[in-house]
């Protein structure tokens, strides 16, 4: 989808939909005069009305669009108008929008510019790969949107380039996760990250089992030995360590399906487990972001890839494993399977002496009902580092929600016969995941964002996302690490 800002009026500019989005009790431009009541538009969040000027210039619709109070507005606000402008616009069957603003925002114009650059795209995504029954309607896409301003417009250029890029960060994550596990086992996702790196010129490492068996990453091993997929270890390097530049660890959580293992899921909870890879999509798409926006940082991305099946070689409950790290876990259950292969990932990070290391991971049922589908899940073991991933969350719109990480959550995983058991009980479920992952980190900054709540959504509730995966993690991970390049 193409996006472009240009300088000019709105409603002087030839258009098949434009698209006004108006701050509350703003008052309409002269040229709407007429065509509706001032009853029937206030500028309310989320309000909408369609109107047609039939004037020999100009849009032959407008569409008005409610911002809400100007002192409420956030760019996430921006974020989902511009992905309702984009639905509008599907709906009817435009090619092409424009768009502008009526009303003074207290935005910054670059967030202004890359707010609406990505509702725009991430208002436009459909995954239809799979679907051979498109009618003509389904098959319509939106070649691009016009933002038209009468100020700060190369402002607003610069950020609506950033926005497409991130867009299309979030997209590659989407189009990942949505992707069913016949196609998309451990293999074919070493295959992507290989295909990411030649595209953007990473280095890329994609260690397969015999690999992980003389280097001893027991953790991967003994998920994924149930599975006929062999499990990947996979490593993607963006920039190199030099003094003055950050390096930054990114793990994903890659279980590219999780039946739960021999401790087996209800069936139910069995139809989105294509999307227990959400934390590697997050790293494959800040990857491209990074790479595309060529911060000046070292980013690793590590994703620990397994598929855990129920067989006859399956790892089993009472099981001990010996991780990478040399410690051993006592599995209790082998549906929490991720943080065993999340520990071989984050031990192998220690290796980059990193700034910080953050990971990602569809990781407990728990953090979905402490939180819902409308925040990530944080624990940290620095604080400096999990204010900065908050303020990224605040400014990205994917918002976190610190939780504790003390030590006596720790306590809750001794065993009485290896170095510690794979999970702690019912109480705090997703803290005492969070304080497993915490032993194979050394003394490193990390912060773990379970995403288990925010990765996968069967009914969205934000115009810019759709059925299915989020790309959640993309988005902030990229504010998080434009930080760091600054």
């Amino acid at each position: 989808m193409e996006i472009v800002v240009k300088g000019g009026a709105l409603l002087s500019e030839p258009s098949d939909l434009a698209v006004l989005a108006c701050l509350e009790d703003t008052p309409l431009p002269a040229e709407l005069a007429g065509l509706i009541e001032s009853a029937d538009f206030a500028g309310k969040a989320r309000q909408q009305r369609l109107l047609y000027p039939r004037a020999p210039e100009g849009p032959k619709r407008v569409l008005l669009l409610g911002l809400g109070k100007a002192e409420k507005l956030s760019a996430d606000g921006l974020r989902q108008a511009a992905a309702t402008a984009t639905r509008q616009a599907q709906e009817l069957q435009v090619a092409r929008l424009s768009f502008g603003l009526n009303g003074e925002l207290a935005l910054d114009p670059l967030r202004i510019g890359q707010a609406l650059a990505e509702g725009f795209a991430l208002g436009a995504y459909r995954f239809q790969r799979y679907r051979t029954d498109l009618s003509e309607e389904q098959k319509f896409t939106i070649e691009g949107a016009t933002i038209v301003a009468t100020a700060d417009v190369e402002a607003l250029q610069a950020g609506a380039a950033t926005g497409q890029v991130i867009a299309r960060g979030v997209a590659y994550a989407r189009d990942l996760v949505n992707t069913p596990p016949n196609d998309l086992p451990p293999a074919a996702l070493g295959e992507a990250a290989i295909a990411l790196g030649q595209r953007l010129g990473l280095s890329v490492t994609v260690l397969d089992k015999p690999q992980l068996i003389a280097g001893g990453f027991g953790g991967v091993l003994a998920v994924g030995q149930g599975s006929a997929n062999e499990p990947r270890f996979i490593v993607m390097e963006y920039g190199t360590a030099r003094e003055g530049t950050p390096t930054i660890c990114l793990v994903g959580k890659g279980l590219t399906f999780d039946s739960g293992g021999l401790s087996i899921k209800p069936a139910d909870a069995m139809t989105t487990m294509k999307a227990d890879m959400s934390g590697a999509a997050a790293v494959f798409g800040a990857l491209q972001v990074v790479a595309e926006l060529k911060l000046p940082l070292h980013v690793v991305g590590i994703v620990p890839a397994a598929e855990n099946m129920p067989s006859s070689t399956a790892f089993r409950p009472d099981d001990v494993i010996t991780t990478l790290s040399g410690k051993t876990v006592e599995v209790l259950n082998t549906d929490a399977e991720g943080r065993i292969v999340l520990a071989d990932g984050l031990h192998y990070a220690q290796q980059y002496k990193p700034d910080a290391i953050i990971e990602l991971s569809t990781l407990t049922g728990a953090i979905v009902i402490a939180l819902g589908a409308h925040a990530i899940g944080m624990m940290a073991t620095n604080q400096e580092l999990a204010d900065r991933v908050s303020r990224a969350g605040e400014a990205s719109g994917e918002r976190v929600w610190q939780l504790p990480l003390w030590d006596e959550y720790r306590e809750m995983l001794k065993s009485e016969i290896a170095d510690m058991k794979n999970i702690g009980g019912r109480p705090a479920g997703s803290i005492t995941a969070a304080a497993f992952l915490a032993n194979f980190v050394g003394d490193y900054p990390f912060v773990h964002l379970d995403i288990a709540g925010t990765a996968f959504a069967e009914k969205p509730t934000k115009p810019y996302d759709a059925p299915g995966a989020t790309g959640v993690g993309v988005r902030l991970l990229s504010e998080l690490l434009r930080g760091y390049a600054t």
